[in-house]
């Protein structure tokens, strides 16, 4: 099933350019979150990232509604993103306060327990947390393909997960197997360009290596590295972004047929003399 899916992705990506609008935005907010943290440091670009995150959920949100709808120009896709933009918002904000709820519960459950090591609860944290993200992934193509609203969407996700654990976990492996091929391959490509300025790093000892810092990495680049970064960045978002989220949306529609002819059953019955129906 996962392999069919990602197909239809590529064949609607080809059909419909407009799809490739997200990866657009996605790629000049990236790189510009990146520029603004090499000049301006970490005050600015985590406020930055905040508003970028807010403003592309249109364009991914967006994005849902041409691939449901399989036609639209911009126009409609930004319509379609301001229309479910809090649909998809606030199931969002529900599932991370959750997660940092469950975080919290961990943390303090350990320091009542004399463990006050923050790997430990690191650890058990992501142990509850990638749990949590698989289960609701599905939760934005469920509220904006059916129109469900903030806790329906997320028990919707969750019920599908469920019905089909088998057909997820092979559609996560391609997913992530997307996601890491291509972060490795454009990771190559940086350290090619970059190959001069980076050459002193294969020569450090293990020492070294250790107590190398972003900071030292980021002086080692200089401004020419923060440039060649930005770009890749940019192409890096540009083509992830729509390739995954439209292999997600069309592997949705295809879990959600799978199910709807599952548990759809043949009724008998009747309309009386106003239209109303009466099940056998």
């Amino acid at each position: 099933m996962a392999i069919a899916e990602l197909k239809e992705a590529f064949r609607l990506l080809r059909q419909l350019p407009v799809l490739w609008l997200p990866g657009i935005a996605g790629g000049f907010l990236a790189a510009a979150l990146w520029i603004t943290f090499n000049l301006y440091g970490t005050f600015f670009a985590g406020r930055l990232m905040v508003i970028s995150g807010l403003v592309l959920l249109i364009f991914t949100t967006g994005m849902l509604t041409i691939i449901r709808n399989r036609e639209g120009g911009i126009l409609a896709l930004l319509a379609g993103g301001i229309r479910y933009y809090f649909r998809v918002l606030l199931p969002q904000i529900v599932i991370v306060s959750a997660i940092i709820l469950i975080f919290m519960l961990l943390t303090v459950t350990l320091s009542l327990f004399g463990i006050s090591d923050m790997a430990v609860a690191t650890a058990l944290a992501f142990g509850f947390m990638t749990p949590t993200l698989i289960v609701t992934f599905f939760f934005d193509t469920a509220a904006v393909f059916e129109d469900r609203r903030i806790f329906d969407s997320i028990q919707r996700s969750i019920r599908l997960v469920f019905a089909h654990v088998n057909s997820v976990i092979a559609f996560l492996l391609v997913y992530l197997g997307i996601f890491i091929g291509g972060a490795i391959a454009l990771t190559f490509v940086w350290e090619a360009f970059l190959f001069d300025k980076l050459e002193p790093v294969s020569r450090y000892n293990e020492t070294q290596l250790q107590s190398f810092t972003p900071e030292q990495l980021i002086a080692m680049i200089g401004p020419e590295g923060m440039w060649i970064t930005a770009a890749i960045l940019f192409i890096s978002t540009f083509l992830l972004l729509p390739i995954l989220s439209c292999y997600k949306a069309c592997f949705f529609k295809k879990l959600a047929g799978a199910t709807a002819n599952i548990t759809q059953q043949p009724t008998i019955g009747e309309f009386d003399s106003k239209g109303r129906w009466y099940k056998y």
